[in-house]
């Protein structure tokens, strides 16, 4: 039995496979972010990752712990975790989303001479060195979510290394060194599958399974999806929707565009061209939580937003709730409705956030597609895959056809795949994501809306450009009110 966990934003997913690849059983349960009045601040409990996991391992396992052969853990990135001498975590999880290293971003570039998004790891961990050096000097290791947990389980600190193109998003020993900092609280890199350890004695207490089942490196999310979809040939193509969204295109050529990421793939010989946006899924959740908090479901605001027309009455939406990465990397960007008028209701709002999330993937496809980079399909995962509205108009915005693998938690699959290749039961990661993803659904564009959805576009991207000045300058006035 093959044991693997995904630390989500708002959910820790785990699910228990046969090494025949068969889906045994599969569990959630909520995790959440500390509360903040700081638009910038975005904090998570990881002890509270290790709490949830102890919850749900007594469900998954039941009466196969003596069976179980590997433990992959794989979560959300770029997150930090500074983590003491004991393995605690010294300060609260600074999340992916968290944007307060904003001027340490300016002094690495300073440094580098490569613009670093204030999300990424060592922005953090500067932020870190220069307003709680109390806590850099305690840090033993700075570790990324499921790393942290790896950690917990083994005691081996490992960083897994996604691959050469993505320094910058992680760190390196020039810029370690040229910050000023300590090599020694950077854990080494390793690859993916790479043995961590064994669960030591008092993890398997703590977590409720026996000791010595070796664990191998995971890594973040976003890479775990691309062999959960086996998003692992050129040519296809990866939309990993959730809290945020990520567009990863498997590629036979490099991409050099500071607007995406660009980096080795996880099949080594290919690379992955990339385009991360901050709040889709995020964004509909905060709608529906203005709007109606607990008084319905997800399922009844898709019910809602589909009693809506096609372009939401010409309403659009900025999705852009916590600034926004791929394709404009303005920290200071924030969310707007264009268009709103008093004919307008919460269906057509509901509908336009949805929608946004198909303008903001057409916005970094049409980078892409700007180097010759094009796909027909998306390979979804996520909870947004279970809506065919959301499918549906994807499809529709983009104009590619959407597939939805019969396992929708993609992280889990990939996870799957690494302890498989770890375990010597496949001869690589590719071949083990092609053996085990297999395809459920596929939503093909309508062309009934094409013209609606092209003038919408540029009116979307419009809006950005229109508005990126007022954005900078309400930057500037929160700056003040803060000090």
């Amino acid at each position: 039995m093959i044991l693997v966990f995904d630390i989500g934003t708002t959910a820790l997913k785990g699910a228990l496979f046969s090494l025949d690849g068969r889906l045994i059983k599969k569990a959630s349960l909520p995790v959440g972010l500390f509360e903040s009045d700081n638009p910038l601040i975005h904090e998570a409990d990881p002890e509270e990752w290790i709490n949830v996991m102890k919850k749900l391992v007594p469900n998954l396992l039941s009466d196969s712990r003596k069976d179980l052969r590997a433990i992959v853990v794989s979560g959300n990135g770029p997150t930090l975790v500074p983590t003491g001498g004991d393995g605690k975590p010294l300060y609260p999880a600074m999340t992916w989303m968290d944007r307060r290293g904003i001027e340490e971003a300016k002094i690495i570039k300073e440094q580098s001479g490569e613009y670093v998004d204030p999300t990424f790891f060592l922005p953090k961990v500067l932020w870190i060195k220069r307003n709680k050096p109390e806590i850099f000097e305690k840090t033993c290791f700075f570790f990324s979510c499921p790393e942290y947990i790896t950690y917990f389980l083994t005691g081996g600190a490992v960083m897994v290394f996604p691959g050469d193109g993505l320094e910058k998003f992680i760190w390196t020993d020039e810029l370690i060194t040229l910050l000023d900092m300590d090599k020694e609280k950077f854990p080494p890199f390793v690859d993916f599958g790479h043995p961590a350890g064994n669960v030591t004695k008092r993890a398997a207490k703590t977590m409720g399974i026996k000791s010595g089942v070796p664990v191998f490196a995971g890594g973040p999310d976003f890479l775990m999806s691309l062999l959960g979809t086996a998003t692992v040939v050129p040519g296809r193509g990866c939309d990993r929707a959730g809290t945020s969204e990520g567009i990863n295109i498997c590629s036979q050529k490099k991409v050099d565009d500071s607007r995406l990421l660009c980096y080795r793939h996880i099949v080594r010989e290919y690379w992955n061209v990339t385009g991360i946006i901050s709040t889709s899924g995020k964004a509909l959740d905060w709608f529906k939580s203005i709007f109606f908090g607990k008084e319905i479901s997800f399922a009844q605001l898709f019910k809602k937003a589909s009693q809506a027309r096609a372009g939401s009455g010409k309403l659009l939406f900025l999705p852009y709730l916590t600034g926004e990465r791929a394709p404009i990397w303005d920290p200071h960007a924030r969310g707007v409705f264009t268009g709103l008028a008093l004919h307008h209701g919460v269906e057509e709002m509901a509908r336009a956030v949805i929608e946004s999330t198909g303008f903001a993937i057409r916005d970094v496809l049409s980078v892409m597609e700007e180097h010759d980079i094009f796909v027909d399909e998306l390979r979804i995962t996520g909870n947004p895959a279970k809506s065919e509205l959301w499918n549906q108009i994807k499809a529709d915005i983009t104009g590619k056809s959407i597939l939805v693998p019969e396992i929708s938690e993609s992280e889990l699959v990939g996870n799957l795949c690494v302890a498989l290749y770890g375990l010597g039961e496949f001869s690589s990661l590719g071949e083990a994501s092609e053996k085990n993803v297999k395809i459920g659904k596929v939503f093909k564009p309508e062309n009934d809306n094409k013209n609606l959805y092209d003038n919408l576009f540029s009116m979307y991207r419009e809006t950005y450009k229109n508005m990126r000045h007022i954005f900078s300058e309400m930057a500037g006035i929160e700056d003040k009110e803060n000090k």
